[in-house]
């Protein structure tokens, strides 16, 4: 009797460890359907699309269905903070920028009470020759394309200064809409024929990559009139908008590198190989995002959104558990990810909300992508603190909301 109920009992736990592992979420595929991105961007980009493109067959995708789930998706839900409205990036890759652009919008209405509208394409302007800059110097080994980090705002605006949009959009001929695809193939054809004659005369390359430039988004004003009063791009930093680069600071989460420490985030996109990411332990790394947005710091983040329970309909980022249990989430599962690729840092996101929806922690983001603006709430997403944990690679944030953490590592 003791042996069968031995046995019944050992059966009963395998049962329930099984039942236990057994994932409930579940996906599917389902044919991309057109949205935003073809039907506004492209229709304003190609003056209107091409014919029969209603009749186009696109690739199926494989996302959760998170059919009959309940999330915190509406904006009133959560606590928000000042943010300038959503932009969309048109056909680019400057997440980067929009992204970083907005948070300091935000820090300049926090600061001093001021609400602006920065001009995104300034920056990306000195971002590209910086880097035809860098591939003279590196003689054809930097990483050129229209990708960067967040963190390339602090560098810029300290070397440039900023300019509000009404002084340059980088918008030429009535579009509304940024397109960078011609450009960049303009300057990567003109910097591999510099490559292959090793013509290396920086100056005559910068005046190159500038002329492309300037045919496709315009000139960058040296000085403009706001309220009155003329302003340089760097006086409009120091003068107006008065916020000071060197208080914000990244953080990043990788067994790569000893914790606590600076280190390079070791990433395409960081073309510049900037190692002053501050790294964290993934709960700190996480529990630093809660504490910033829960006292009124926004936050740019910047990490993968190529994921199954990233979705541009409900608007939600979560993730299912066929990816993995809830409770398996730690940095061993994370660093698999960063190591495999299967974790890139493939777009950039302004954090201006959370709240708390049964026990769990979840984000406001806005969001410049084009599949933000399928949803109903358009230009916005929102973020279960799980995402953020496995999938959000580093941070761009005031000094301040970190201060406990900078005072352990910079003696």
């Amino acid at each position: 009797m003791k042996k069968i109920l031995s046995t019944y009992l050992c059966v009963f736990v395998l049962v329930s460890l099984v039942s236990a592992q057994t994932p409930v979420d579940k996906g599917n595929f389902i044919e991309y359907t057109p949205g935003f991105y073809y039907n506004t961007i492209m229709n304003d980009i190609m003056n209107g699309l091409p014919e029969g493109f209603e009749n186009q067959k696109f690739p199926k995708i494989f996302v959760a269905n998170l059919d009959n789930k309940e999330f915190p998706n509406q904006i009133a839900d959560y606590k928000t903070l000042w943010h300038s409205l959503p932009k969309s990036q048109g056909n680019t890759g400057t997440c980067w920028c929009y992204a970083a652009t907005s948070f300091m919008e935000s820090e300049v209405y926090r600061l001093h009470n001021v609400k602006t509208d920065l001009s995104e394409m300034f920056t990306v302007y000195w971002e590209y020759v910086e880097k035809a800059e860098d591939f003279v110097n590196t003689r054809g080994e930097t990483y050129f394309a229209q990708g960067s980090e967040s963190n390339a705002i602090p560098k810029i605006w300290k070397k440039y200064g900023i300019v509000p949009e009404s002084a340059y959009s980088g918008l030429l001929n009535n579009r509304k809409y940024h397109s960078h695809e011609e450009m960049e193939e303009e300057m990567i054809e003109y910097l591999n024929s510099v490559k292959e004659s090793e013509n290396w005369n920086i100056e005559e390359v910068l005046n190159s990559i500038k002329g492309i430039l300037n045919s496709h988004m315009g000139t960058p004003p040296e000085m403009f009139v706001i309220d009155g009063v003329t302003y340089s791009p760097k006086s409009y930093l120091e003068s107006y908008l008065k916020i000071r680069m060197n208080d914000y600071f990244s953080f990043m989460s990788t067994m790569m590198w000893p914790y606590y420490e600076k280190h390079e985030l070791v990433e395409p996109d960081n073309w510049w190989h900037d190692d002053n990411y501050y790294n964290l332990p993934v709960e700190v790394f996480t529990n630093l995002l809660k504490e910033a947005v829960s006292n009124s710091y926004s936050v740019c983040i910047c990490g993968d959104v190529s994921e199954p329970g990233h979705d541009r309909f409900s608007e939600v980022a979560v993730i299912p558990d066929f990816d993995i249990p809830a409770e398996y989430i730690n940095e061993h599962s994370r660093e698999k990810r960063l190591q495999d690729g299967s974790t890139t840092d493939d777009h950039c996101i302004h954090v201006v909300g959370y709240t708390e929806y049964n026990d769990e922690t979840w984000f406001l983001i806005k969001d410049s992508g084009s599949g933000a603006f399928d949803g109903p709430n358009k230009g916005y997403r929102f973020y279960h603190e799980d995402y953020i944990r496995l999938k959000m690679m580093n941070f761009l944030m005031h000094k301040d909301t970190a201060k406990d953490i900078l005072d352990k590592i910079i003696k």
